[in-house]
């Protein structure tokens, strides 16, 4: 192995770009050419990489994004487009690719396996958690403590107006994200697509509580849990009380990453070289407990990752 890619597909998530420099920086260490592939997927489709070395990701460690660009490509999902992808990987002499990104784009990447026979290695970015055979994802715990920080900050407001706050996180198919800032932001109710709840006994709890005291909650929701609005407007109308939707956002992808996702790219990004230097063929890393491993990358995408419902039931506890 002489020359291998990177690629940063699918969302954004904070410490991208700490992976790309591990890699990089990991890559030369092996005695390795990298070449970047600009804008995700489509960059392989539309033939747009360069050559990256240690100067080239020097001081990125600290940024949120990915210097690479990414773009969300449904023509990777297609025969032509595979195609394409795997023609122009072997016109640049590309013996592996380091796919950075999460189940969609490790998807591509098993697709680009088949169609090539080039070597494909997952890193897990993402700030969903939502992929299988890692406990973590790199940009998950930047995503946590961003949503975290403006709960905190809104909880200041519901208590001095006597409120309650729908505060909506990402995750449109999964509540990992939700689940986790509900549980450390101490939010009274958690709301994720997993777990179907009655809304009006939710009404009647929220009614319950302002009669022994209770003058806020702050009602925690995945987008994919349902419509945020209307959740609102019902509880609104059906408690009598003042309500009020936040809308956390793409605030959620942005940023400096914390140490935990810096530390799990560096990690991540040096384990996925290693792979590759030693013959691996279609892996993906990930950690179990303080571990770094590897698992089948149709593993990844395939298998779907369970909900801690432990977890679920101790954040149900703690907001009596």
């Amino acid at each position: 192995m002489k020359r291998i890619g990177v690629v940063t597909a699918g969302g954004d998530a904070p410490g991208m770009n700490a992976a790309i420099r591990a890699v990089v920086r990991s890559a030369i260490y092996y005695n390795l050419e990298v070449v970047g592939i600009e804008r995700g997927y489509a960059g392989l489709i539309e033939g747009r990489c360069r050559v990256l070395d240690r100067r080239s990701v020097s001081g990125i460690i600290n940024l949120g994004g990915t210097i690479l660009r990414t773009v969300r490509c449904k023509e990777i999902m297609t025969d032509e487009g595979i195609n394409k992808a795997a023609e122009f990987l072997k016109s640049i002499n590309v013996d592996g690719l380091v796919a950075i990104g999460g189940d969609g784009t490790f998807r591509g990447a098993s697709r680009l396996y088949e169609a090539s026979g080039i070597s494909m290695i997952g890193v897990p970015a993402t700030i969903d958690n939502d992929v299988s055979g890692t406990d973590t994802t790199i940009g998950f715990d930047t995503a946590v403590n961003v949503a975290l920080d403006a709960i905190d900050k809104i909880r200041d407001t519901a208590t001095s107006h006597e409120r309650i706050f729908v505060v909506e996180v990402m995750g449109r198919r999964r509540g990992l994200l939700a689940l986790e800032v509900g549980l450390a932001g101490g939010a009274e109710i958690i709301l994720i697509p997993e777990i179907k709840v009655d809304l009006d006994k939710i009404c009647e709890r929220i009614k319950r509580d302002r009669e022994e005291g209770k003058i806020s909650e702050i009602i925690v929701m995945a987008e994919g849990a349902g419509d945020t609005r209307l959740v609102t407007e019902h509880i609104a109308k059906t408690t009598g009380c003042e309500v009020r939707l936040t809308v956390l956002g793409h605030i959620q992808r942005g940023g400096a990453p914390t140490a935990r996702s810096r530390v799990l790219a560096c990690q991540f990004g040096n384990k996925a070289v290693e792979l590759l230097a030693i013959g691996e063929r279609k892996r993906m890393v990930g950690i179990r407990g303080e571990k770094v491993v590897s698992v089948d990358l149709d593993y990844s995408w395939r298998e779907e990752k369970k909900i801690d419902l432990g977890r679920y039931r101790l954040a149900e506890i703690l907001s009596l």
